[in-house]
């Protein structure tokens, strides 16, 4: 039914829905989920140094099986070596800037604890000149450019890639494995 191993990594600009479809993929399938931005930020958005993070998702990638999400290049070389299948979310920015602005706002009202006991603050979030809303415009396009090149590069070959263009896409395939796991 399945390809064995399942090493899925998901990937997609900040607000496309990269952490929801791991996770309900991992539940699904019944394996580990790993979100890269909980090795990433430490206490305080303190950011983990490199070295201990690369060292951290190879030790979580270790496994047979699971789903992880993130798009850090800094680890790219061990995830996607790793990886059988990627799934790409590259959805319009119009789409992934409403559900970004969406899950923050949600995020700050409920207090939301994301990684390490670090939660959103608006005023950063949204203001700072470092916001993630400026992050996801600058690499929203450029994402665009690199992911096709870095999938054709020869150690990458071993990749399925799955590229989604909207939400809708990504639900109907999502549905038709969840059919197909229930068979």
């Amino acid at each position: 039914m399945y390809p064995t191993p399942r090493r899925i990594v998901v990937v997609g600009t900040s607000g496309a829905g990269k952490t929801t479809l791991a996770s309900q993929l991992a539940r699904l399938l019944d394996v580990p989920h790993f979100e890269l931005d909980a090795f990433r930020h430490g206490p305080n958005w303190t950011e983990t140094p490199d070295d201990i993070f690369r060292e951290k998702v190879s030790d979580a990638l270790s496994g047979q099986d699971w789903v992880v999400d993130g798009n850090y290049s800094l680890a790219r070389d061990i995830v996607w070596s790793k990886a059988t299948t990627v799934l790409w979310l590259d959805y319009p920015f119009n789409v992934t800037f409403w559900r970004l602005l969406r899950r923050t706002i949600v995020r700050y009202v409920k207090r939301t604890e994301l990684w390490n006991g670090n939660r959103e603050d608006l005023k950063g979030v949204l203001f700072a000149k470092d916001s993630l809303f400026v992050w996801a415009f600058k690499r929203h396009w450029s994402r665009r450019k690199s992911y096709p090149l870095a999938f054709a590069q020869p150690e990458n070959a071993h990749l399925e890639v799955l590229r989604f263009r909207s939400p809708r896409a990504t639900d109907r395939w999502f549905r038709s494995l969840s059919g197909a796991a229930t068979k």
